[in-house]
């Protein structure tokens, strides 16, 4: 989920599968799993019983299951996860770099009005001014913060754009489209900064 600091309604609901986490290593000698997570709630993604999608690829003996969650730790503050039927290093080791995949119901998940999933981003349109700058193309999610990565039109490269109040104000998943204040110079192409120098 990403969030933001504001009062936009929150989206209409609707059942969708959410992205919640990467298996990125085995971690000591009892299945134990780091996670690289996509969510701000692994307490409730991760509890004991929950089940979730693995994607791996077709050659996988996973292909196709799901894995039930046993428990979350973190060591130093590092997400360890522990699942159903992995018990040792080899079974965990045979995982690594599968995507973790959760039916959820958005509204019940978020409990926030102004917060909005990975999916419900991704494709929107981007406009400054009332002009379209380009759209939205995925959501990276660092410590400090979310940045949106934004594909401006007619461009190859991709703009980041941190995913806050000031240059993100305004949000509207139903008209499909946000608009935002960037610093200046930020969607300015390359050539564009060498006609302005020139």
């Amino acid at each position: 989920m990403t969030s933001r600091k504001g009062s936009l309604p929150a989206p209409e609901p609707q059942r969708v599968e959410l992205r919640v986490a990467r298996l990125l290593k085995a971690h000591g000698l009892k299945g134990g799993i780091k996670l690289e997570l996509y969510t701000d709630d692994p307490e409730l993604r991760f509890q004991p019983g929950a089940k979730l999608s693995v994607q791996v690829p077709t050659d996988s003996p996973w292909f196709g299951q799901q894995l039930t969650v046993r428990e979350l730790k973190f060591f130093s503050s590092q997400p360890v996860a522990f699942f159903d039927g992995v018990d040792d290093r080899t079974q965990a080791e045979s995982l690594i770099k599968a995507i973790l995949w959760v039916e959820a119901d958005p509204e019940a998940a978020t409990g926030e009005d102004d917060a909005w999933f990975d999916h419900q981003l991704v494709g929107l349109e981007v406009r400054r001014d009332g002009q379209r700058l380009g759209e939205v193309v995925r959501v990276d999610h660092l410590p400090a913060q979310d940045l949106l990565v934004i594909r401006p039109d007619g461009r190859s490269d991709e703009v980041l754009l941190p995913f806050v109040k000031a240059f993100v104000p305004e949000v509207l998943t139903e008209q499909n489209y946000l608009v935002v204040t960037p610093p200046g110079g930020l969607f300015d192409s390359a050539e564009d900064a060498g006609e302005a120098e020139g």
